[in-house]
């Protein structure tokens, strides 16, 4: 059974840094992706980065050069280091997993089948 848990969420001000940590119960060195998503109030889920074979690394748009996501595989462990949070970064933040996948890692929450229940991010201006 696979399980995921975030941690490392928090409320910061406008400018500051979080480092989110995933805790899961898989072989992260195993061809996979993971990834973290986020939700804000009132928004849909949207892809933030994600991790593959090799670490190759996809990351929104509105994340590059702020995010940075990296793994641990000797402690199954993915990570989310942000950098200049600002208000529009507040969200439930989710990691991901989808297990087997091949290729360049996708932001596509299709793609995803194991998920955990999500930190809370809040920015304050």
């Amino acid at each position: 059974q696979v399980q995921l848990v975030e941690s490392g969420g928090g409320s910061v001000q406008s400018g500051g840094s979080l480092r989110l940590s995933c805790a899961t119960s898989v072989y992260t060195y195993n061809s996979n992706y993971m990834a973290w998503f986020r939700q804000a109030p009132g928004k849909e889920r949207e892809g933030v980065a994600a991790i593959g074979s090799q670490g190759r690394t996809t990351y929104a748009d509105s994340v590059k050069g702020r995010f940075t996501i990296s793994q641990d595989n000797a402690k199954n462990t993915l990570y989310l280091q942000m950098n200049s949070l600002q208000p529009e970064d507040t969200a439930i933040y989710f990691c991901a997993i989808a297990p087997g996948a091949l290729g360049f890692p996708t932001l596509r929450q299709s793609a995803y089948t194991y998920w955990g229940l999500g930190t809370q991010v809040t920015v304050s201006s």
